[in-house]
């Protein structure tokens, strides 16, 4: 007797028909089993599917060799056919491909219309960073959450990172795709004690301009990652000057620090005066409540500043020389970063 299981140990296709819908409890596919052949109450199963998971297991009666080999013959098959309609007839490989640029430009929309695409929708990409995970597949968790297949689309492009591609209505909010990746996030986080992060591309109609919302995401992400560490939503919309900085050069960044501070003066600022600076700009340049803040006399503050100033020859109050130091301690972490670019 040979047949397929599901995910879900439900047997699909079975030589003996009797035997279709029958589930075992105890027959379980996880990812640890993806490549391998094993042997299981006198059957012998090798998984197969195109994600990271396993998807499908063909079986074959029987636990000698010849089972064995029969086993990796049909799962070679089966996956062939499994990819060849994937291709065809996937949507959610169709934009999986979109978003990786697998597809020439000029043939989106022709398969789009192949697979009755609806190309006049809104959709926005979210990219999915795991942190850190127990055993619990977040993939399969994000699956859940938005389960219109028609409209919503979840994948794995590696092992840590899951696209989630989201129907929006037109003209959405930035605030409200925070909303909705906020609650992916405490759902991961508060149940499945999973940590992730995500990033948010910009809300795109059609297909072809996906990319370049997941282009967006990344770029999110990484952005995130030097300048909002504690930030575990990071939207393209909302980077602000980080944005154009993760766009320079680094020989331009290196030659702008060279000419607003005097050598080596940016290294000599210790963590308390950084730390000083850091809450003098949380408080919008008001010596007053910036001391009432750090529990120091305002004589104190006036006196660090005034250190500042001997050091690096920038007054921070002053609201030019300000934004010359804050734009200098943005690009001071970017080089140290170090960032991946896209």
């Amino acid at each position: 007797m040979i047949g397929v299981v599901d995910d879900s140990a439900t047997i699909i296709s079975c030589s003996d028909l009797t035997k279709i819908g029958e589930t075992s409890d105890f027959f379980t596919l996880d990812a640890g089993d993806a490549n391998e052949v094993f042997v299981r109450d006198g059957y012998t199963y090798k998984p197969f599917g195109s994600k990271m998971k396993p998807e499908f297991a063909v079986f074959v009666e029987g636990v000698d060799e010849p089972a064995a080999k029969y086993c990796n013959l049909l799962a070679i098959s089966l996956s062939s056919i499994k990819q060849y309609y994937d291709e065809k007839y996937d949507r959610n490989n169709f934009i999986k491909n979109v978003i990786l640029d697998n597809i020439l430009p000029g043939d989106i929309y022709v398969k789009a219309r192949e697979l009755h695409f609806n190309t006049d929708a809104t959709r926005v990409v979210l990219l999915i960073r795991i942190v850190a995970s127990n055993d619990i597949s977040a993939f399969d968790v994000i699956q859940n959450l938005f389960p219109d297949k028609q409209k919503d689309f979840v994948f794995n492009i590696s092992e840590s990172d899951i696209v989630l591609v989201k129907e929006t209505k037109p003209g959405i909010e930035s605030k409200d795709l925070e909303k909705l990746a906020r609650s992916i996030v405490d759902t991961l986080g508060s149940e499945f004690y999973t940590k992730v992060v995500v990033g948010i591309g910009t809300s795109v109609v059609g297909v072809k301009d996906l990319a370049h919302s997941f282009k967006e995401a990344q770029i999110a992400l990484e952005v995130g990652k030097v300048f909002d560490t504690e930030k575990a939503i990071v939207s393209y919309d909302n980077l602000g000057i980080a944005r154009l900085i993760y766009q320079l050069p680094t020989t331009l960044c290196d030659m702008f620090l060279r000419e607003v501070f005097r050598k080596g003066s940016i290294e000599s600022l210790d963590h308390e005066t950084l730390f000083t600076i850091q809450k003098f700009f949380e408080n919008n340049l008001n010596v007053s409540e910036t001391s009432r803040k750090l529990f120091v006399h305002r004589n104190t503050l006036v006196y660090r500043l005034e250190k500042i100033k001997k050091l690096t020859g920038l007054d921070l109050r002053e609201f030019d020389h300000a934004i010359i130091f804050k734009v200098a301690l943005m690009v001071k972490k970017y080089l140290t970063a170090n960032p991946v670019k896209y």
